[in-house]
This record gives structure tokens, sequence and C-alpha cells, in this order.
């Protein structure tokens, strides 16, 4: 049938899905087994939810399960593309994925300590930094007591290595 002749109140709004953190095309998406574990513990949310919902309107069981279904298939391709990364065969005394990172930036007094995670772990206020973002970038392949420098326009943020760790998972 036409779309002419179907009713207006009849028209489902396709769902708009945001999108998941950035990963660009061609890069690897490496997790750390937390990550990845994460990843499926959301989807297996999202299953839960997809059955919970209320039979007693079904346009709206409908919509609301076309919106999961379209997270979920996100969330199904970064599963399947995730690479996960054994903290424990790397190299412990330079700082790579998934390294726990204590640094001091400047000349401040105290340190900070960030973990080097993949895009859908990093979560800035728990101290997990994508391993594509700029300070990671910088902090890659640095050992302990080496200084690096971040150029933010005019700004430079220099950061001393104070200590590596792969078992701190923060």
């Amino acid at each position: 049938m036409s779309r002419g002749f179907v009713k207006e109140e009849d028209q489902e709004e396709i769902p708009i899905v945001p999108p998941r953190a950035d990963l660009p095309i061609g890069a690897v998406n490496y997790v750390t087994k937390a990550g990845y574990d994460n990843l499926v513990e959301e989807r297996n949310a999202f299953l839960f939810e997809k059955e919970s919902l209320p039979h007693d309107n079904e346009k709206e069981r409908r919509i609301a399960s076309n919106l999961i279904n379209a997270k979920l298939q996100l969330l199904n391709e970064r599963i399947a593309s995730a690479k996960i990364v054994d903290l424990n065969e790397q190299p412990q005394n330079e700082v790579r994925f998934g390294a726990t990172v204590t640094v001091v930036i400047d000349t401040t007094e105290t340190s900070q300590q960030f973990q080097i995670v993949g895009v859908d772990e990093a979560n800035i206020a728990k101290g997990k930094i994508s391993f594509l973002s700029p300070i990671a970038r910088v902090l890659i392949s640095k050992h302990v007591g080496d200084t690096t420098t971040l150029n933010l326009g005019k700004v430079k943020r220099v950061f001393k290595i104070l200590d590596i760790s792969y078992t701190n998972q923060l």
C-alpha cells in the first residue's frame, strides 16, 4: 500500500540513536578485559529491557523495541570488533594500552592517575582516558621519570611520569 493511504497517526518515527564513542575508521577497537565485560553487561541490560517492555500499548512497545534494537546493533558491532589486550603481556616499565599512569602536570604538587583504556571505557571522572586522546598519545611509550609535553594551542602542559602500573584498575 502506498504511504499516501496511511493515516498520519499510524506512521512511526524512526528512532534517533546517539552514536557510541568515536572510533575512527580503521582504528583497532582495543579494550581491557573489564571494558569488554562492561560491553557484554550493557548488551544484557538492553536485552532484559527489551524483554521487560510493557504489553499494554503495542505501538509504544514497537517504538521502544526499535530504539533498543538500534542501540543493540551499534553495541554488537563494538563487541564484535573488540580486541582484548592482556595487561599482563604489556611491557610493565613502559606506558602502553591499559597502563595506569601516575603523573605530575606542570609544577603542581599533587599527582594524578590516568588509566589508558578503550573508547567505550573512557570516563574522565573515573580517571580513564581513551588511548586515542591527546594525553594518552603523549604518554604512550614513555617510562618512569620521563617528561612529555602536550601542546594545547598556546598552552603547553608538561607531564612527568612518576609510576606505571598494569594491576591497579581505577
